[in-house]
């Protein structure tokens, strides 16, 4: 009977033409047993494996708490009142544990409806210095491991509005901290301040090409807000709570100690601000302290970002990536174009890597010149470090074996970062005498920890790689065939010690440290439980089909709970397109019929329970080879993918294939509404969170380059609102109405409902409260499975055609 009611409410909306108020609703209790469930803990461990701290949070926030005030300010969104970001994650409780210890103790003394974040280790991992939200404000709280107790050190003044809120003293009994300044002025309401005058942007004749970035600046009176909400005060705090002023106020960014913890590089934000970016590309210098607060240089002042070249490969000139050597006690290191920042200028070398010891005001030294865009350094002694490079357009990236006292180098590797079979690891990394994680070294080994896809499945693995030969030996590879073991962090690779992580289809992700030099030599640290009981008998696996043109393609099948063999079962197919340079890469195996299965709030698996069967992340490939771009063919790629996907399921006996509906979240949303508009394979849709008119993000979107004035056909063809006209199927749209990712803001869906609604089309649009691109509200995600749940009952399970659904393999493709 509720079940009925609930449908019946639904249709009373759905049949209606006006805006209809309806109160948040809940879904089926098959669901809802499912999304309400209580999560594990977040684990953190020290780098000895000594001790671990475990995180409570709750699954989802209040809608309550996304209405609490903020400001969106410069790419930022803020509570003026608490200073911190809006949107932060908080967790509730904490415990502890020694490794070999059974039994957690709970941490005593922490605050009262806490609301913790920003967790920093001490230098010693004696100690957590975290943040505690109140009503009021921001306070510093410490963790005393070995005695699980957690004391307040400040009061509600932390500003934790720009990050690196919290930094350690070496000496692991002081901390720096941002706090709020006592000169701050009142924030202008800018709803109801009254106009000075017209807001005027001004264009020189230098192109601009940025994303369509979202919170961006837009007034006077946005600039005086957001220069107010980052300004701070720099305190020196000690453990026992008394405050020392270190440096007055400022618009503080980054804070950053040396190794040795002599020096500190402190960025600051200048003016002018822009209404173009964000707050990261504003103009900035940093500058040099020594451990006491007094200024020794500036090493860096960047001018205002707003121009650069065009391409994903551009960059602004000057230092840029400036960090400090992890293996030295006080050398600064950082990247410059050599290309002027233009991917298109030809050169040998695009970037170089210099360095300067302290004081910093000596001759900077070359130490490494990269063929492709500077990506990072590993840092491991005098002579022995590896660098990274990549170019976006040909999906290659480079690793180099470089000498910094020389500037010789060797590449290592040269690759596609898209092809995951010849991955070789990522090297490991172990805490030296600063407390930096540089590279792991026995001699002349260096050692890699892969995630091991392949062919023939996935099989993690740890490698010796000598230097002085080039070449890897296997030192350990996952044997596990009925479970996936995640290989986490090297604990001691002396001793073999590593931990894992290890979980099948029905046993909850934990962990484990596992001893590489002994045959079997396991020990579990931690036995969290399955929340999801009812998913315990559910019948997973991995298929594997091919696409019309020969490309193989996979996707994670699910059958439903009630499944009898030989009965026809709808179908929800949900996807995420992906691009591609080459067929080979596009065609690898990454799915694991071994993962956990997981339903997070976003996930279609929710429905095996309602009698559906589930294809999840099926492939969706897009390729373009050579000069070819994907996009060039992403239509007739994208429906082809979802026919082959179809026709896999249907082969193997499951589906009713009138009766599949498509779905995807922002890039899948984009991707639901192409394939109704130009393919008649689905009963119905579901997109959230999608942008569907591409000429509003005119200078590049997802991995398309090109801009609407090169490529208009481009632009047009794959825009769904453009096609409006041809799109007669079912579709429910959802958006979060505070959604801040760059292109997908609310008033694409908006436009594209207000399109099919005036060509007739069958559509209902769902506008979510306070919510972003990914939603938190328990309220809305709840209300969000309610109403998928009551559309595919109503237009897949229970439909009533009207129009013919293709129900042999030859699809007709709308033009």
């Amino acid at each position: 009977m509720k079940k009925l009611i609930q449908l019946f409410a639904f249709l009373l909306v759905s049949i209606s033409y006006a805006q209809q108020s309806l109160s948040y609703q809940q879904p089926s209790e098959e669901i809802l047993e499912l999304a309400d469930v209580d999560l594990a803990p977040g684990v953190q461990m020290d780098s000895k494996g000594e001790n671990i701290v475990l995180l409570y949070r709750n699954q989802y926030k209040s809608i309550a708490e996304l209405s609490e005030t903020e400001l969106r300010l410069a790419g930022l969104r803020i509570n003026p009142i608490t200073n911190i970001g809006s949107r932060t994650n908080y967790y509730t409780n904490l415990k502890v544990k020694k490794i070999d210890d059974k039994d957690t103790k709970q941490v005593s003394g922490l605050p009262e409806d806490a609301r913790l974040s920003g967790f920093s280790w001490s230098p010693d991992e004696s100690m957590i210095a975290c943040l505690n939200t109140t009503n009021k404000g921001v306070e510093v709280w410490i963790l005393n491991i070995s005695e699980a107790k957690a004391t307040k050190i400040t009061g509600a003044t932390v500003n934790a509005n720009m990050g690196s809120t919290i930094n350690w003293f070496k000496d692991n009994k002081n901390l720096l901290v941002k706090m709020l300044p006592n000169d701050r002025k009142a924030l202008i309401n800018t709803e109801t301040a009254v106009p000075s005058g017209p807001t005027i942007s001004v264009s020189d004749g230098e192109k601009a090409q940025n994303r369509t970035y979202q919170d961006l600046l837009k007034t006077p009176n946005d600039e005086f807000n957001f220069e107010q909400l980052a300004r701070s005060e720099i305190k020196k705090v000690s453990i026992d709570g008394t405050i020392q002023d270190f440096l007055g106020a400022d618009m503080y960014r980054g804070v950053r100690f040396s190794p040795d913890g002599n020096y500190m590089m402190i960025t600051k934000i200048k003016r002018p601000f822009s209404y173009l970016v964000t707050y990261t590309r504003f103009p900035s210098e940093s500058i040099m302290y020594d451990a006491k607060g007094s200024s020794i240089t500036t090493v860096n002042d960047v001018a205002l970002d707003e121009v650069r070249p065009k391409g994903f490969m551009s960059t602004r000139t000057g230092k840029r990536n400036m960090t400090w050597r992890d293996d030295k006690p006080s050398t600064l290191v950082w990247a410059e174009a050599l290309d002027k920042g233009d991917p298109a200028v030809e050169i040998d070398f695009r970037d170089a890597v210099y360095e300067v010891n302290a004081p910093f005001n000596g001759q900077s030294k070359l130490i490494l010149k990269t063929i492709q865009r500077f990506a990072g350094v590993e840092w491991g002694n005098d002579n022995t470090a590896v660098a990274y490079d990549y170019w976006w357009n040909t999906r290659n990236t480079k690793t180099y074996l470089f000498n910094p006292s020389n500037a010789k180098s060797t590449i290592i590797t040269d690759r596609s970062y898209q092809d995951v079979y010849s991955d070789p690891g990522n090297f490991v990394n172990s805490k030296n005498e600063f407390g930096r994680n540089t590279l792991t070294m026995n001699g002349d080994k260096l050692y890699l920890m892969g995630d091991g896809y392949s062919k023939e499945g996935q099989f993690p693995f740890i490698d010796a790689y000598s230097i002085k030969s080039n070449t890897s030996k296997r030192l350990y590879q996952s044997a596990y065939t009925d479970q996936l073991e995640s290989l986490n962090y090297a604990i001691d690779m002396k001793k073999g010690e590593i931990l894992v992580r290890i979980e099948s289809q029905k046993e909850y992700p934990n962990y484990y440290i596992r001893n590489i030099n002994k045959e079997d030599d396991i020990t579990a640290i931690t036995t969290f439980e399955n929340p999801f009981k009812s998913l315990e008998n559910i019948d997973k696996r991995v298929i594997n089909y091919k696409r019309d043109d020969g490309l193989d393609l996979e996707g994670t099948l699910y059958l439903p709970l009630n499944y009898k063999e030989g009965e026809k079962y709808p179908m929800i197919l949900w996807a995420y397109p992906r691009e591609f340079k080459d067929k080979a890469s596009a065609s690898q195996s990454t799915a694991n019929p071994n993962e956990f299965v997981y339903p997070y709030w976003g996930s279609p698996i929710y429905w095996v329970t309602k009698g559906y069967v589930v294809l999840d992340d099926a492939a969706f490939p897009i390729v373009g080879e050579g000069s070819d771009e994907p996009n060039d063919s992403f239509r007739t790629q994208l429906v082809a993918n979802g026919k082959a996907a179809i026709d896999a399921v249907d082969t193997l006996g499951y589906i009713d294939r009138t009766k599949v509906a498509v779905g995807g979240h922002s890039y899948g949303a984009f991707m639901t509404a192409n394939l109704l508009s130009h393919s008649n394979l689905f009963a119905a849709g579901i997109a959230r969170s999608g942008a569907y008119n591409r000429t509003l993000t005119p200078f590049g979107f997802q991995s398309e380059e090109r801009s609407y004035w090169e490529a208009p056909e481009i632009y047009y063809n794959m825009s769904p609102f453009m096609h409006a006209d041809k799109m007669k199927t079912p579709l429910l749209l959802i958006h979060g109405v505070a959604d801040n990712n760059s292109g997908t803001y609310p008033l694409q869906s908006e436009r594209y409902f207000n399109a099919l609604k005036g060509l007739g089309a069958p559509v209902r649009l769902v506008m979510l409260p306070k919510e972003s691109h990914g939603y938190r509200a328990k309220e809305s995600i709840m209300h969000m499975l309610w109403e998928q749940d009551q559309w595919l009952d109503t237009h897949v399970k229970n439909r009533v055609e009207k129009e013919k659904i293709i129900d042999n393999k030859d699809t007709e493709i709308k033009n």
